[in-house]
């Protein structure tokens, strides 16, 4: 019995083995062309980025990127749909060919797929009403910044908090802190510009707006590992479209602001 168990895991153990030498031997951009449709993996519940009209057509920033780059490349688009933890697995798999989710640049995921360059960017910052007087850190001395539990401004708010003499409030999603700033319970949020941009419209008197810049990520498009054809093909697009400003011009559509300067400029 245990030698038919050692027998079948080695099978398997060789199987996933030879799966991995037959996925780095391809060319996966010819097998594109081949095929003549660009598979995409898009998260359509994440606004405005990606979501689903009245009529559930797809629109968003990600999701005319994606159209756009079909379009360049002359190829039929298909989305794959996804979810934020199915991103990456779905481009491990197969299913997808690339990822155009906002999918942030960081070295954990470096380690199981490769990325483009940045097409765009998410900047994350501190807001507060316009007539909120914040021009550095000593203005949020003996104060409450809120933000969402587990994000990123969390993390680095958490860290600054004691040396800069401020407090961390926090909510458990992005709905209940918009509540609170729109209600005018929050002084002052960290989050990503995109959502002090939802809260503004949705209080128009508060008019909440950017003070400081906590950092800017890096949004790239996902690609299989060790496909270099795939990525240079990838690489040069974005550089062509970040110059003619349409990737530009997308992201303004969708995000009420334009790509971060250090995106562009890189």
């Amino acid at each position: 019995m245990q030698i038919t168990k050692k027998i079948a895991l080695a099978g398997a153990l060789f199987s996933v083995m030879a799966l991995h030498s037959v996925s780095a031997a391809s060319n996966a951009w010819q097998e594109i062309k081949a095929r003549g449709t660009l598979r995409v993996a898009t998260d359509m519940s994440l606004p405005p980025s990606g979501m689903l009209d009245a009529k559930l057509k797809p629109i968003g920033s990600d999701v005319e990127t994606a159209q756009l780059l079909a379009k360049d490349w002359g190829l039929k688009l298909t989305f794959i749909e996804t979810t934020g933890p199915t991103r990456i697995p779905n481009l491990q798999t197969g299913k997808a060919d690339i990822v155009i989710s906002t999918l942030s640049v960081t070295p954990q995921r470096a380690q199981v797929i490769d990325f483009s360059r940045a097409y765009a960017g998410l900047r994350s910052v501190i807001a507060a009403p316009a007539a909120v007087k914040i021009a550095g850190w000593d203005d949020l001395k003996g104060k409450a910044i809120t933000v969402t539990r587990g994000t990123t401004q969390d993390t680095q708010l958490t860290q600054e908090a004691m040396k800069r003499g401020f407090t961390v409030q926090r909510y458990d999603d992005d709905a209940t802190l918009v509540t609170a700033a729109v209600s005018g319970q929050a002084f002052a949020v960290a989050t990503s510009a995109t959502l002090v941009n939802q809260i503004k419209k949705q209080n128009p008197k508060l008019a909440f707006e950017p003070k400081m810049t906590l950092q800017v990520f890096d949004l790239a498009i996902g690609l299989p590992k060790d496909q270099p054809e795939l990525k240079a093909k990838l690489d040069q697009w974005i550089e062509t479209n970040l110059k003619n400003g349409k990737l530009n011009a997308i992201y303004q559509k969708y995000h009420g602001e334009p790509i971060p300067q250090e995106i562009i400029n890189r």
